[in-house]
């Protein structure tokens, strides 16, 4: 039996179909599983003994009255990035969290994943973190390919869960709703 031209013409598209839905296929693939590896790591990193999520050190006391200034503690904790090899370092800080209660507060930087904890009253150093947690969390939405290509606004983050994002659902509907399937199914092939 010969084929038409019109049957030729939809046995290519489906032919272009399939692979697309291959390629497509592959990157959501990889996309799962960093998505899910990254998003395992990030359940456990309240439960990984600090590893992954650094854990709170406790100041001597939780009398603000007693601290030292802030911008004492920030010289501290600049000298103490120095000066435990980290030089070189951006000293640009991305939060500094306050914890009363415990009698500590906690700089972040903000172009690489360390921190340094403080005692509020002393200016003793009582932890030199690696925030392991925080580059999960980049790797999790891709916002590390923002850092390390120096793009501002978050730019390769947002196309990525954008376009990761319609493709699971444009996959979804299509694999496991079978009259919405056939029905663009039909509509490519006409």
């Amino acid at each position: 039996m010969a084929l038409t031209n019109g049957t030729k013409g939809n046995v290519e598209r489906v032919k272009l179909i399939r692979r697309i839905h291959r390629l497509t296929a592959s990157f959501l693939s990889v996309v799962l599983v960093i998505v899910a590896i990254s998003g395992i790591l990030l359940g456990w990193k309240k439960n990984s003994s600090g590893y992954l999520h650094p854990v709170s050190h406790e100041g001597t006391t939780a009398d603000l009255r007693q601290w030292l200034p802030l911008d004492s503690l920030n010289a501290i904790a600049i000298r103490t990035l120095h000066e435990t090899g980290r030089k070189g370092l951006s000293e640009e800080l991305d939060r500094i969290d306050i914890r009363p209660d415990k009698g500590m507060v906690k700089f972040v930087f903000a172009r690489h994943y360390h921190g340094i904890q403080l005692d509020g009253a002393t200016g003793k150093v009582l932890y030199v973190e690696n925030r392991r947690s925080d580059l999960v969390e980049d790797i999790h939405d891709m916002s590390v390919i923002d850092r390390l290509l120096g793009i501002d606004g978050e730019v390769f983050k947002l196309v990525y869960t954008t376009f990761t994002g319609l493709l699971l659902l444009v996959f979804t509907v299509v694999n496991y709703h079978p009259p919405f399937s056939s029905l663009c199914f039909k509509t490519l092939v006409k």
